[in-house]
């Protein structure tokens, strides 16, 4: 009878030791950002929950680790010809900042499509922008012809070993921070962070969950893996990790590496950038809330662990997080706008305005409606957007207005 042996397991691009490799290569010219308990957090969702907050690099992100350590790794040749990536995010960010600081001369390809503050913000890092079609795989197309034809070496945003033996330098830092860390939850967009992150945690000698997190809208691991065909599409929070297909290295190692992938409500992501300014006072773009938002949709997964979360980015536009402050608000119940229908004759606008005095309800913006209405010539509808404590306070309001007789709706959110 043959004797029964083990297969042999996968070489990887990848090993433990290039990632602590990378992160000597690295470590003096990055921020060693903290890795803190959350209490609040922890409360709330039944874990022991960690942050790593990436989102204090120098240019808000983790994705600087990952091309300063391919950066570091290029011939004098390659240096002098200088690098090209194609990328509206934080990787353009990051490799423009480190190609600046050390010589090197860097070339950006971005869609016509790019805000103008993030061309601005890269051509202030002292690269070269160039904009060219209006997705991101026209730039991706362009930037490989510049490649070809003036030599430059392509930093790919994820799918390289050096880049993913950088990124992996984030789990380095959290388990030597807190080593009784068994469970990583981490953004996927392209996969080279939750891949670098896997190696590690393979190689801490103990049993360390890894758990990466998509956006439902854009769930192109989850389907690789899976052999799943769900749509990549739609205007997600998470714009960073709105990847329609991830790197053939990266799958492969998530493949082999990662012990699950769950998927993320666009309500959720919203929630958690809140939740993060609220109790952590720190800022962080939708793809840097994804983890927060696994703990938040997926309470049952990570009860009990202790979760170490990947604030993985924190740029994100000022407007766009007014608006997703302003919205967790409405949902809280602490704003909200309510629909109150009238009789056009003077002090109507005035008997109403005095339940919300008496409610100690503060009036933020009145809506008088008389013209574009179904109601009759008399009749009016006003909005009335107002500030209570909680839903409760806001729920008594309610209740006082319809006992006065009033037809009163709340406006909903989406």
């Amino acid at each position: 009878m043959a004797t029964q042996i083990n297969p042999p397991q996968p070489v990887l691009p990848v090993s433990i030791d290039d990632v602590r490799v990378a992160h000597d290569r690295i470590r003096a010219s990055i921020v060693r950002t903290p890795t803190l308990i959350s209490r609040t957090l922890s409360e709330m969702t039944g874990a022991t929950v960690y942050l790593k907050f990436e989102n204090l690099q120098f240019t808000a992100a983790y994705k600087e680790r990952g091309a300063l350590n391919t950066l570091l790794q290029l011939s004098d040749e390659a240096r002098a010809k200088g690098v090209i990536a194609a990328s509206a995010g934080n990787h353009a960010q990051g490799l423009a900042y480190h190609a600046n600081r050390l010589g090197i001369p860097a070339t950006i390809v971005m869609p016509t499509t790019t805000p103008t503050v993030k061309v601005v913000q890269t051509e202030g890092h002292g690269a070269t922008v160039v904009l060219e079609g209006e997705t991101f795989d026209a730039a991706y197309a362009h930037a490989r012809i510049l490649e070809a034809e003036r030599g430059y070496t392509f930093v790919h945003p994820f799918d390289d070993p050096r880049v993913i033996a950088g990124q992996g330098t984030v789990a380095i830092e959290m388990l030597e921070d807190v080593p009784a860390i068994d469970t990583f939850v981490t953004p996927i967009g392209g996969g080279g962070l939750i891949s670098g992150m896997a190696t590690v945690a393979r190689a801490s000698g103990r049993a360390i969950d890894v758990v990466g997190v998509e956006a439902e809208l854009y769930p192109s691991m989850y389907n690789r893996i899976r052999g799943t065909d769900m749509p990549c599409a739609g205007d997600t929070l998470a714009e960073g990790i709105a990847v329609k297909e991830p790197g053939a290295i990266t799958s492969a190692m998530v493949r082999e590496l990662v012990d699950d992938i769950v998927l993320v409500s666009e309500r959720s992501l919203e929630k958690s950038v809140s939740l993060l300014l609220q109790i952590e006072k720190t800022v962080v773009e939708g793809a840097g809330a994804a983890g927060l938002a696994a703990l938040i949709e997926h309470p049952e997964r990570f009860r009990g662990k202790t979760v170490g979360v990947v604030l993985c980015g924190g740029n994100i536009d000022t407007r766009l997080l007014a608006n997703v402050l302003l919205r967790d608000l409405a949902r809280s119940g602490r704003l909200a706008r309510l629909r109150i229908r009238l009789q056009d004759q003077p002090g109507a606008l005035f008997n109403v305005a005095r339940i919300f005095d008496q409610e100690r309800i503060n009036i933020i913006e009145v809506y008088h409606q008389r013209v574009f209405t179904t109601l009759p010539a008399k009749g009016l509808v006003t909005d009335i957007e107002c500030e209570a404590r909680d839903r409760a306070h806001l729920d008594r309001l309610v209740l006082a207005l319809q006992a006065a007789g009033y037809e009163t709706t709340q406006v909903e959110l989406a």
